[in-house]
């Protein structure tokens, strides 16, 4: 059995005997909160347990390294929608320690994706056409940093109310503790 056949006859268990009604929650925060985390697998679990969060608490929106690399990307449209169109009204980058980003080197990466098939020629075309891998593909130096800079990026938001807090931490990977790393009450 695939992951996918694993996934949906457990899938048709879980809707058989109603599991799905402990999950039950609303559309709207109600913590008025929205996170943005990485996608590190050891914060799935971890993350809302070490932060109290149940169900319908908070959006989270995970990507690698908690990083908004594009102001008018995606993350940050996700951010702005939970502002103005889900009642959030606080916004917390969460980090985390020994980060993949940390040692993220893009020369790596784009070797690995020649290795999988990805062709020359499309990477000269995509650098020919102005699209800087070495640059979109570069990690951080520091989580804090990281997190720290991913903050200002949201402060700094044009569309952003000026009276919302954003705020940094960084979550120890194993131990769940949180570091506030930026107070956005003292902003």
């Amino acid at each position: 059995m695939n992951n996918i056949q694993e996934i949906l006859a457990y899938n048709k268990s879980f809707v058989e005997t109603k599991e799905y009604e402990k999950y039950t929650a609303g559309k709207f925060p109600t913590k008025k909160m929205v996170i943005i985390t990485c996608m590190d697998t050891r914060l799935v679990e971890m993350l809302p347990k070490a932060m109290n969060l149940k169900n319908g608490d908070v959006k989270i929106i995970k990507n690698a390294g908690a990083i908004i690399s594009q102001p008018f990307g995606s993350v940050m449209r996700s951010v702005l929608v939970a502002i103005y169109e889900l009642g959030a009204d606080e916004v917390l980058v969460v980090g985390h320690t020994e980060c993949g980003m940390a040692s993220l080197h893009a020369e790596t990466m784009i070797g690995h994706m020649v290795e999988r098939g990805v062709s020359e020629q499309v990477m000269s075309t995509l650098e020919n056409s102005g699209i800087r891998l070495q640059k979109w593909l570069r990690g951080f130096d520091s989580v804090e940093e990281g997190v720290k800079h991913t903050v200002e990026v949201i402060k700094k938001h044009p569309l952003l109310p000026p009276t919302v807090p954003v705020h940094g931490m960084v979550i120890d990977s194993y131990t769940g503790e949180l570091d506030l790393v930026a107070d956005g009450y003292g902003q």
